[in-house]
Order: structure tokens, then sequence, then C-alpha cells
């Protein structure tokens, strides 16, 4: 049975799957087709300012009177842009420490997860601070923060599945005929940890979004004229009584997007790991 009739058996036989998938693709669709949509996120209308949602403003408006669904919409591409980048770079990172160390060992082994235990030890929101110092606070900084400082844990990880993977009959029988250790890599270690990496490439992602909203939250993340998740739950602080809506949009919207992306990593990880068990019989 392939992956993908495994991947939709899962994904039909689950309603919590189904909802993940199905959001994902909603915000998906809306982020591509934002330009598309005749509203400016930026004009303001004072005359308009924190009104509650209606036909007008299905999302109702801020205290400058802009449009709330479309910040919202713009503001979902800027957190989705920030977790998929961060992501790519933290999972690069981290597949390569963590497969250098588990199947070479020895110095090399030691070395590196001396350098992952360092870094892990540096609390994030002081780094943030720090480099905010040599960097202007924005959208590239975020990314390079959080994708070039969260990797250690995706190492750890990765690691440990390769040390499990190594000691394979088929992979040491590999090694013991001469077959090229990036072969070996690519051929045998990469696809017994290829389950345990995607879903580490998810939780990534939502831990990407979280941490930039986190930041953005406090001031150090996302800069205007852009906006995020973060960044719009910062601005409704001082309207949290009169216009409640305000947070709890963008809320839910972090709420649902980090669990949807859980549950894909989850859907996949069962259907390669299924399809896997089917094969070995």
């Amino acid at each position: 049975m392939t992956f993908f009739k495994k991947l939709k058996e899962e994904l039909l036989a689950s309603p919590l799957y189904l909802f993940s998938a199905g959001f994902l693709v909603l915000l998906l669709i809306l982020s591509l087709v934002a330009p598309l949509i005749p509203i400016d996120p930026n004009a303001t209308n004072v005359s308009q300012m924190n009104q509650a949602p209606s036909l007008a403003h299905i999302f109702g408006t801020d205290n400058v009177g802009r449009d709330y669904f479309i910040r919202v919409v713009y503001g979902g591409r800027i957190s989705l842009l920030v977790g998929v980048l961060a992501m790519l770079a933290s999972v690069t990172i981290g597949s390569l420490v963590g497969l250098t160390a588990g199947f070479f060992g020895g110095k090399i082994d030691n070395v590196l997860m001396r350098i992952v235990d360092v870094l892990s030890s540096i609390p994030w929101l002081v780094l943030v601070i720090v480099l905010s110092v040599f960097l202007k606070p924005g959208l590239t900084t975020i990314i390079i923060v959080i994708g070039g400082f969260s990797w250690m844990s995706i190492a750890r990880l990765i690691r440990a599945e390769t040390l499990a993977a190594k000691v394979h009959d088929y992979v040491q029988y590999a090694s013991f005929i001469g077959v090229k250790r990036s072969v070996i890599i690519g051929r045998h270690i990469l696809p017994a940890i290829l389950p345990t990496l995607i879903v580490a490439a998810s939780a990534s992602i939502s831990s990407a979004i979280m941490t930039e909203s986190a930041l953005s939250f406090l001031g150090i993340g996302i800069q205007q004229p852009l906006a995020s998740w973060g960044s719009l739950l910062q601005n409704a602080q001082s309207t949290l009584q009169s216009a409640p809506y305000m947070a709890i949009l963008p809320g839910l919207f972090i709420l649902f997007t980090i669990y949807s992306f859980n549950n894909l990593g989850d859907l996949i990880r069962d259907s390669l790991q299924k399809e896997v068990t089917v094969d070995d019989n």
C-alpha cells in the first residue's frame, strides 16, 4: 500500500486530522490570495475606529479604523513565513549536526554535543535582546534568531534516531562490504529517521510561530508597518475591554495553526510508520 493511500485513510478516519488539514489549506489559500483582496491593510478611517464585527467588516476594525480581517490575513502571511523559513533553517542545521554526531560518533560526537549543550543553556529571550542591539528588529532578524538558535533539540533527536538506525544489520553489512558512508546515510539512515524528522519539522513550525508571536507581543519581533499575529495581540492590549475581538481573533488563529501543524505531523508519521510495517510484513 502506497504512502498516499495510507495518508488518505488516516486523514478520512479522524475528524481531527480532517479539521487540521482543512484549516491549514484555508489558511494557505487566504495567505496566497491576500494581495488580490481589494482591501488595503494599512488604510485608516478614524470615523470607524473600534467597530464591532459586521457585514461591512467581518472582523471589525482596529483602533485607527483599519479593516481587521485583512490585518489578520496579512499577519498570518508573516507568521507562516517566519514559521516555514525558521523551520527549514533549524531542521537543516539540526539534521546535519545530529546525523554527523550520531553516525561518526567519537570525538566528533563529543564536540558537536558540547556545542549543542552550550547553545541550549542560553535563554532565547536574552539572546534575542542581545542580537537586537546588533541587528535591526524585524522579519529578517526574527527568522535568523529562531531558525539559527532553535535547532539544538532537533539535533539531539536526530542523533538518537541515527544511533538506533546505525546498529541495524543491513547498515552494519553495508558498512562491512565497503559501501560509501554517504550512500549508507542516504539509503539506510535517512529513511529510518524520516518519520521522526517530519514530526520534528511540524513541531518546529509550531514552535517558530509561537516564538515569533511571543517576541512580537513583547515588541522585539515584527515591526510596523508589517503585522503578525503576535504584533496584533500587542496592539490589542489597549482596547482589550472595549474591543476584545482584537485579541481573541489572532489568538484563535495562533492556537488553531499550532494545533493543526502538530496534528499534520502526527498524520504523516502514522502513515509512514504503517507503510513501513506493511512493507516489512
